[in-house]
């Protein structure tokens, strides 16, 4: 009887409190991200959470970090590749190689390595400007367009004060949507 007791207590006080008030706790602190951080389309649906990478592969959108897991949120998870693993360093050198990377125009590592959940949303400042080039070729635009485009999309680390060095793709490509929407 004193065991039953014990579970209806349990399941009442996690189940009944204690959930409701993290969860309240959590829209009050945060409110975006306790609800996912998600990102609507100008139809007001929502296509992506700000949290998670997303795959990109057209010519005309910035591409994300490669995905160990192929951006599958079900299955996160980094390569599980040391370093000095040659599969490792064979991956990171096709996709240099796609890139067009060259000794004289070296790709950020950023863009040949993935993230340890495999789902990292961002990339650096210098791998969004890696892509310029590539990006406003295919969408017949300005560089410096796309540039700017970076530096409004750009924060800091942890949106903390200091240099912005990150880019969140899905924002950036929405952002280049809607530029290439208003052209």
């Amino acid at each position: 009887m004193t065991l039953l007791r014990l579970l209806i207590f349990c399941v009442f006080s996690i189940g009944f409190l204690y959930l409701p008030a993290v969860l309240g706790f959590a829209a009050v602190v945060a409110p975006e991200q306790s609800t996912g951080s998600i990102l609507y389309g100008p139809d007001g649906k929502p296509i992506g959470s700000r949290l998670v990478a997303q795959k990109f592969t057209r010519d005309d959108y910035f591409h994300p970090r490669p995905s160990a897991c192929d951006y599958d949120g079900q299955g996160a998870a980094g390569s599980n590749l040391s370093p000095t693993n040659p599969d490792l360093a064979a991956r990171a050198a096709a996709i240099a190689a796609s890139y067009g990377a060259t000794p004289d125009h070296p790709i950020p590592a950023d863009l040949v390595t993935a993230s340890g959940s495999g789902l990292d949303p961002d990339i650096s400042l210098a791998g969004a400007r890696y892509q310029v080039a590539r990006v406003a070729r295919a969408r017949g635009l300005e560089e410096t367009q796309l540039k700017g485009l970076i530096h409004d999309i750009s924060r800091p680390i942890a949106g903390l004060a200091g240099s912005p060095i990150l880019v969140n793709v899905l924002e950036l490509n929405l952002a280049l949507d809607q530029l290439s929407a208003a052209r």
